[in-house]
């Protein structure tokens, strides 16, 4: 259905780079998702209120937050659209994860009360009653809810939406979910035992586990995240076709997210210092142009000048390679140059470092430093400590 409301619905559906496409995709799922959570909530209170039953009551008031977290997505998906303006000159994608932490919160909300009156029911026990009518009732909603959750995560990949995906996982959660409260009421027509109230308990679980996985994953762009290494891989691949133009190595690759299709990238790219130095900056120009066509960002690249034909300079180069290549980890160095002065010399260099490194920066630092006066105590060794904010 939704890939027919699409076609219908949404201009030039598969262009899902156009942020206009991915906000009518939000928008058109969190409309569908309204109607088919306040068809389900309608189904089961009333089948709550015919049997008695604390968990198909509780599981119709979930299905009445979902709704509650459609629109939220709804409107999520209509705000973060908006155009950049001058209080917000990133644009308003953010807002997008912002909802989806919200629906987030919802869940746990509605966990932590279900799982209240579970308890409450443990405590005091009360007959449930059943009947074809409400065994189907259930099953239909079991079966919308796949539904859904397939929906929702299909878009989700689609578009690359975590507030979709969290919706996604909502979904399937409840979807479970309402399977137990079936379960159990199937036992208890059969058997007598009086099980809604630790059906109850363990629907409250299955809620609160998709609130939390739902909250990490939004709160993760909020804070701020390494890029996808597919995303890293493809802006090195890039640069590095230009190599029989001048390109030697990138480094400092650094990814900004303002929301999806709202992304601002800044790397070094090095070059030959003995180069023109104009071809080498139309290079770089054109390199931006197509990164920015490609992958639908903004870059920005800073030129960073090598010295390859001087001996001793490669000859430093390579000891200094040496002695990260002996440490553990994945360190690295770039930018390295050599300063003469008349008392000493100065090997400049930066290190990148990975956050989980085991010894620290001020370690790292000292230890290079002492390996290079071990070579000659007229070297010393000037390190800026980088970090690998792309992940690798």
């Amino acid at each position: 259905m939704i890939s027919f409301l699409a076609r219908l619905w949404i201009r030039d559906h598969h262009n899902i780079s156009d942020t206009k496409v991915r906000q009518a995709y939000g928008v058109l799922c969190g409309g569908v998702g309204i109607a088919l959570n306040l068809f389900l909530f309608a189904g089961k209170a009333l089948a709550g209120l015919i049997s008695g039953s604390i968990a198909i009551t509780a599981d119709a008031f979930n299905n009445l937050s979902d709704a509650g977290s459609s629109v939220i997505t709804l409107v999520g998906f209509r705000m973060a659209g908006q155009k950049p303006d001058s209080s917000h000159p990133f644009g308003h994608g953010r807002i997008e994860y912002i909802s989806g932490f919200l629906v987030s919160l919802i869940i746990l909300i509605m966990a932590f009360e279900l799982l209240k009156t579970s308890v409450e029911k443990i405590l005091h026990p009360a007959a449930v009653e059943s009947s074809p009518v409400i065994l189907g009732i259930l099953i239909l909603s079991i079966l919308v809810k796949i539904y859904m959750f397939l929906y929702n995560k299909s878009v989700s990949k689609k578009i690359e939406s975590a507030a979709m995906d969290a919706t996604a996982k909502d979904s399937l959660s409840d979807a479970v979910a309402t399977f137990v409260v079936f379960a159990t009421t199937l036992i208890a027509q059969h058997t007598g035992l009086v099980l809604d109230g630790y059906c109850g308990v363990v629907v409250a679980l299955f809620v609160f586990g998709a609130g939390y996985s739902a909250a990490r994953e939004t709160i993760g762009p909020l804070l701020g995240q390494p890029p996808e290494p597919e995303f890293v891989e493809r802006v090195e691949r890039i640069i590095m076709e230009y190599k029989e133009q001048g390109v030697i190595g990138l480094h400092d690759l650094v990814v900004h997210n303002y929301g999806p299709g709202r992304v601002m990238l800044s790397v070094h790219v090095e070059v030959p210092s003995s180069g023109d130095i104009l071809a080498l900056h139309d290079m770089i120009d054109v390199i931006e142009h197509r990164l920015q066509r490609e992958l639908n960002c903004s870059a920005v690249i800073h030129m960073d000048p090598i010295c390859l034909d001087d001996e001793l300079t490669n000859e430093l180069k390579g000891k200094v390679a040496d002695i990260i290549a002996g440490m553990e980890g994945r360190v690295n160095f770039h930018d390295f140059r050599v300063v003469h002065g008349p008392t000493h010399t100065n090997l400049i260099f930066d290190v990148v470092i990975p956050y989980d490194y085991p010894m620290s920066d001020q370690e790292v630092t000292a230890y290079i430093q002492n390996r290079i006066f071990e070579i000659n105590r007229n070297y010393f060794a000037v390190i800026d400590v980088d970090k690998a904010y792309s992940g690798h």
